[in-house]
């Protein structure tokens, strides 16, 4: 289907029995999508979600470094949640694997790019056809994320866990952004532009995440504040 069908078939003019037949089992789908999520989750225990491009090959050493992250987690305890897709996805379940750890592959339905990876535990792959329903996975069943580089649906993964923490809707835990240099122009313009300029954020919002280059740095933020605040689940 082209692009210009796909814009026809969404702005096609449905009755009125058409509009609430679909919507109305559509909430059907969306029930079960949560109440299988929920199943699988509650069970695991303590989680790390890592977040990044599904475009990042292996042989990049943003690859490597999610992968080595993730292993330092499953060796201290933590299980790791991905988007269950490749590139920085693919080695955090592979990082999982490696450290013995619990690894969680939260897949979506997409027509291009997301194939679920090797390395996912097979008990712990879940399927979802709706974004938002497989966000309030990540963000209910984590303790913590790591952003690696990535496109725009690792910054959404970005800014709603700092939009939740700011607005106190979820507890604060930690978010490491990996990367200086990917990460600083736009850690830039929050500053000069959002924050200094436009005054759209408080000075300590800025508090809510912190840039880390290594894969110690990384885990140690996260273990430290759980050391300080002692490690339950955000339900």
């Amino acid at each position: 289907m082209t692009e210009e069908e796909k814009i026809k078939r969404a702005f096609k003019r449905k009755n009125w029995n058409e509009t609430k037949t679909n919507d109305s089992w559509a909430i059907f789908k969306i029930m079960s999508e949560f109440v299988n999520g929920y199943e699988h989750l509650s069970r695991i225990g303590p989680c790390v979600s890592i977040f990044g491009s599904a475009r990042t090959q292996s042989d990049d050493p943003y690859y490597k470094l999610a992968s080595d992250i993730a292993e330092r987690l499953a060796r201290k305890g933590y299980g790791v949640i991905t988007g269950g897709g490749p590139g920085i996805m693919e080695a955090g379940n592979k990082g999982a694997k490696a450290g013995m750890g619990a690894s969680v592959g939260l897949n979506i339905d997409l027509p291009f790019e997301q194939n679920h990876n090797p390395f996912i535990d097979e008990d712990k792959n879940l399927m979802f056809d709706y974004f938002f329903v497989r966000k309030v996975m990540f963000v209910k069943y984590s303790q913590g994320f790591v952003v690696m580089p990535g496109g725009f649906g690792t910054l959404d993964e970005f800014f709603e866990s700092m939009t939740l923490i700011q607005t106190h809707k979820i507890g604060k835990f930690p978010v490491v952004l990996v990367g200086t240099e990917f990460w600083g122009g736009l850690i830039d313009w929050i500053k000069t532009t959002v924050l200094t300029k436009y005054h759209n954020i408080s000075e300590n919002d800025l508090d809510l995440f912190k840039v880390v280059d290594t894969a110690e740095d990384a885990v140690a933020h996260i273990d430290e504040f759980y050391t300080k605040y002692l490690l339950k689940p955000n339900f």
